[in-house]
């Protein structure tokens, strides 16, 4: 394995401060990833002794210039985009990251939303995103859209109009582009036509869509938000849609939203409100009998499933896996849900050990997807180098290798025919 790169991180003592908003005089690098990642006054010595290099990472070198989450960070001398990436034996395959096309921005503006999780939208573009990789050692990004999908959009018919553009841009000047610069690095999953309050008529629109993104555009998956207007993904309307996704044999991404009603800390809802509401899709479908009833469906839970890997015992308790495992003095993997343990799990804002080493004994290596949710996460990636070396805490070099490529060329095995390999 080749050397990693480490950004030049001054020697910054201290923890986050837990005061919302930050004060004004804090230095604005330290401002960034929606203002969040602001250190203590110089002199309060974490007991730790700073040992994991995240917090680093986290209090931006001064230099920087990322001012707020999904602003692009200014590169230091020598660090152009036409640098080289970074090699580790076999390019990083990044399954959870975010497009947002110009005509995507407009109609979001046009309609008053210029936040998203509570943090302003990034600037994005494909050259923008190829420098990204190419910064980082990242061969192909596979793209979906965030919150909030097509859900703002009044009429159904305008939910349709808008989730057919942005897929058909996505396959046509993306996935399969026949630009020679863009060639390869790009992967995509697809948006659905669903609104906030979901109808049967929307997941009738939503099936037609995802068939036609997987069987025509050649997408590599499907994109779904964790709920839609308080409804999750187990309610019986969706029911049609699980069923297409079934026959789909679809990797189906979910990504969390803002949920409606959240009790408000004063902070943005990216922060923690993202993480609970994926369990909360995760845990419905366990009870609705999604994972049962629809087994061909692979799903892809976003930011290390959020909460569910730490709770995956207790919210299994309702059914035999802990009873058994009780009884039989099962340890481990035992004593949750297998169905918990079959979904896959991406690294998204969630590197550190104390997630990994959850998703880890949860659902071993295998189910670990290597992600960045880039350009919301712009501010974490402020110089070239490794792009999440708290790994290094969990996995061995070879597991590593396996979690940022060789698992999701297994799971995508279109995208691995188009870069030319054969999945592992």
């Amino acid at each position: 394995m080749s050397a990693r790169l480490t950004p030049a991180a001054p020697a910054i003592s201290g923890c986050p401060v837990s005061a919302w908003p930050p004060p004004a005089d804090v230095p604005s690098p330290l401002r960034s990833f929606g203002e969040v990642f602001y250190m203590a006054a110089p002199g309060q010595a974490d007991s730790r002794g700073m040992r994991r290099r995240g917090l680093l990472k986290a209090a931006l070198p001064l230099g920087a210039t990322a001012t707020a989450l999904g602003a692009r960070p200014a590169l230091a001398a020598g660090d152009a985009s036409s640098a080289a990436p970074v090699r580790r034996g076999g390019d990083r395959i990044d399954v959870h990251c975010h497009l947002i096309p110009d005509f995507y921005r407009r109609s979001l503006a046009a309609h008053g939303i210029t936040e998203i999780g509570g943090v302003p939208v990034p600037a994005w573009s494909p050259t923008l995103a190829v420098d990204f990789m190419n910064r980082y050692g990242i061969q192909t990004q596979v793209v979906s859209v965030s919150e909030p999908g097509v859900t703002y959009l009044p009429s159904a018919q305008d939910r349709v109009a808008m989730a057919q553009r942005l897929n058909t841009y996505t396959s046509r000047d993306l996935v399969h582009t026949a630009s020679a610069h863009l060639k390869g690095r790009f992967g995509g999953f697809a948006v659905l036509p669903l609104g906030g309050a979901v109808d049967a008529q929307d997941v009738s629109h939503a099936v037609t869509e995802a068939r036609r993104a997987v069987r025509e555009l050649k997408m590599d998956g499907v994109g779904v938000f964790s709920s839609y207007g308080g409804k999750y993904l187990g309610d019986p309307v969706f029911a049609p849609l699980m069923k297409a996704l079934d026959d789909l044999g679809a990797m189906v991404f979910i990504h969390p939203v803002t949920p409606r009603g959240y009790p408000d800390l004063g902070l943005p809802p990216f922060l923690y409100e993202f993480t609970f509401d994926t369990t909360r899709a995760l845990v419905n479908m366990l009870y609705k009998g999604v994972y049962q009833r629809y087994p061909r469906i692979r799903w892809l839970a976003a930011h290390a499933g959020g909460t569910l890997p730490y709770i995956s015992y207790r919210t299994s308790l309702l059914t035999l896996a802990p009873a058994i495992a009780q009884q039989v003095g099962a340890a481990g993997l035992d004593d949750s849900s297998p169905c918990f343990r079959e979904l896959f799990y991406d690294t998204a804002l969630s590197p550190a050990p104390q997630a990994m080493k959850s998703v880890r004994e949860l659902a071993g290596t295998e189910h670990i997807l290597f992600a960045t949710d880039w350009p919301f996460a712009s501010a974490l990636f402020p110089v070239a180098g490794d792009p999440a070396p708290q790994l290094d805490e969990t996995f061995s070099p070879a597991e590593r290798l396996a979690v940022e490529r060789s698992n999701a060329l297994a799971q995508f095995p279109a995208l691995a025919a188009r870069l030319g390999v054969e999945p592992a």
